[in-house]
């Protein structure tokens, strides 16, 4: 009999043990789906382009078959039409030499261009650069793109802020996450892209960067570009750019020679990319990883 009873308590123990085993399994493997990695897409290119390797890059944007580059910089920022297939820089507007620019976009047939601590943006005719008007904003200008209702804003941190073209009042602000539920930071130069918000990240290859607001976390790979949903700010894929340009990051160089320029031409629907003083500047096709 006590052996039948030792056998009973055995198979209870046992039972027990595999119910609450089983318990631990089932979140963890719906947590793992739950937490997926995001989609992560490559690139083709489909021809690169000469680009002035003196361009501190820090916006970029297409219309009308030419670029329009914000360049950055003490005593060297500029706002500039460029022809694409030769690099030619066909108009060109230089700012004051204490002013360090940053991004740039196009909405309403006016180009936008934005500082980085200055807190002032500027309203040009696209025409000839004429400047319009000189509006103040608060806090740091990183990157700069449009919905074609609301100008969409980075500053340097992990949100997005949605900016009344006129007042350069914030309309609304989103926080970007990534799957881990973690922010992310250092989000720089932006663009539209079908629905989406395209971000450059600086230095994404550092684990950890520093900058105004500390010592912030960064991806840990090189030349990524995130892809956000505008409504969420959750991003939903990485566009792993690297190795795109080896010349332009060479060890030689300097450091700040990183990825930093997203132009998206809705009509022809191409893609163009370069980066801070690189060489080229790059047409390409993304594709699933």
């Amino acid at each position: 009999m006590r052996f039948y009873i030792i056998i009973t308590i055995m198979l209870l123990i046992a039972s027990c043990g595999d119910g609450t085993n089983g318990s631990n399994s089932k979140p963890a493997i719906n947590g793992t789906k739950k937490n997926a990695s995001l989609p992560e897409y490559s690139y083709e290119i489909v021809k690169a382009y000469p680009h002035d390797p003196k361009a501190f890059t820090q916006g970029l944007v297409f219309r009308d078959g030419f670029l329009y580059e914000s360049t950055g910089e003490l005593g060297e920022s500029s706002l500039r039409k460029v022809e694409i297939a030769t690099g030619k820089v066909l108009h060109k507007f230089d700012l004051a030499r204490e002013i360090f620019a940053e991004g740039l976009t196009i909405m309403n047939d006016k180009l936008y261009q934005i500082s980085w601590r200055d807190k002032t943006a500027w309203e040009y005719e696209i025409g000839d650069f004429k400047m319009l008007r000189e509006i103040s904003y608060t806090g740091e200008g990183w990157g700069l793109t449009t919905d074609g209702t609301d100008l969409i804003m980075s500053d340097g941190t992990h949100l997005l802020k949605f900016v009344d073209a006129q007042t350069f009042k914030t309309v609304r602000s989103i926080p970007v996450m990534q799957d881990n539920g973690k922010p992310l930071y250092l989000l720089n130069e932006l663009e539209w892209v079908k629905g989406e918000i395209w971000a450059n990240i600086w230095h994404s290859e550092e684990t950890e960067t520093g900058t105004t607001q500390g010592r912030l976390p960064n991806i840990g790979r090189p030349n990524v570009i995130a892809r956000i949903d505008p409504a969420s700010g959750r991003v939903t894929g990485w566009i792993d750019l690297a190795g795109l340009s080896p010349d332009d990051q060479n060890d030689d160089r300097e450091s700040e020679n990183t990825l930093n320029g997203i132009a998206y031409d809705a009509v022809g629907d191409r893609i163009f990319v370069t980066g801070k003083n690189w060489k080229k500047l790059y047409e390409i096709k993304v594709r699933p990883k």
